[in-house]
């Protein structure tokens, strides 16, 4: 699995309308963390578990992740919604 940026996650939230404080609920993750980690330009500078439970998240709400293909790393809604 291709690291995930903050640039992704913030790009997710704005898809699915989520606020951080959304963010932190479904991923468990605490709404400092969240912001601290969105911060920080490129790739989430935290434990697997913390990322996967973002990921887990914003996937759950309908986002899917796009990997750094040539074009640069990306997200989209899911066909069908979210």
């Amino acid at each position: 699995m291709n690291a995930l940026t903050s640039e992704q996650v913030r790009a997710a939230r704005a898809l699915i309308r989520w606020e951080q404080r959304d963010l932190a609920a479904a991923s468990m993750v605490s709404l400092p963390s969240i912001k601290r980690l969105e911060t920080q330009f490129g790739p989430l500078a935290a434990q697997e578990r913390t990322v996967d439970a973002i990921r887990r998240a914003l996937e759950a709400a309908g986002v899917e992740f796009i990997a750094e293909n040539g074009g640069g790393a990306g997200v989209r809604l899911r066909k069908g919604g979210g």
